[in-house]
């Protein structure tokens, strides 16, 4: 059956006391406590710096096998190249991403990009063959210009999903362009009737046969993280997967 994974991006937050986190836990064991309330995180820090093994075993100790780690791909692949002559680049990014596949824990590596960064299918589908089989890839375009057919097909050849990021200025089309889907649920606060509108929209991805990844916002408060919590309890799918 296809799986439903919820979360945050991130999980350092001592403001998230009490409300999510135990008043007294101490930070070390935030990501222990997390993993057994969510089943997946966005990791954002990996747009700035690569991981480090050591970085990567502590995860994998502090967490149960269920679990999955969204990974935000380098700025030097999105922001800084753009997507050109990132062959080199992006076997060292994907090299530190290694031991969590073997594990079996990696989620998709989420390519972001620049709001400036105008529509060129050429340069997607040459980018797209960097990126080693096997590994799920979501796209967030932030210009307008890349929401076409045109742009769908060419990430269906690559089994490449289509972010549906949602913000308060901006919201991308809800199209299916890969074997699983990605939300980023990007607004400080969804009203119950947005909230079943997302579960609706999630069940029809599940009976479909798609594993879907959504992931809230960020922020100092916890309203994200117990966003996530309520849709997995929801939609049936328990952290203890």
């Amino acid at each position: 059956m296809a799986q439903f994974f919820a979360g945050t991006s991130g999980w350092a937050y001592p403001s998230w006391k009490p409300d999510f986190y135990p008043p007294k836990l101490a930070q070390t064991k935030f990501l222990t406590h997390y993993s057994s309330q969510l089943n997946t995180v966005e990791v954002n820090f990996t747009f700035r710096q690569l991981l480090k093994e050591t970085t990567v075993q502590k995860w994998l100790n502090e967490t149960p096998d269920h679990f999955r780690f969204g990974v935000k791909a380098h700025q030097v692949i999105t922001h800084i190249k753009r997507l050109r002559g990132t062959d080199d680049f992006v076997k060292r990014f994907i090299t530190t991403l290694e031991p969590l596949e073997r594990a079996g824990k990696l989620g998709p590596v989420l390519f972001q990009l620049p709001p400036n960064l105008k529509v060129d299918v050429e340069l997607l589908k040459n980018f797209l063959p960097a990126v080693p089989p096997g590994v799920r890839m979501a796209f967030e375009f932030r210009h307008a210009s890349w929401f076409s057919d045109e742009t769908y097909d060419v990430l269906k050849t690559s089994n490449a999903a289509l972010c549906v990021a949602e913000t308060e200025e901006r919201l991308t089309p809800d199209v299916t362009t890969a074997s699983f889907n990605y939300y980023r649920y990007r607004k400080p606060e969804y009203s119950a009737e947005e909230r079943k509108a997302m579960v609706g929209r999630i069940r029809e991805h599940r009976e479909q046969g798609r594993d879907v990844f959504a992931y809230f916002k960020h922020e100092e408060t916890p309203q994200g993280a117990l966003y996530a919590l309520e849709i997995l309890k929801e939609l049936g799918a328990p952290s203890q997967l």
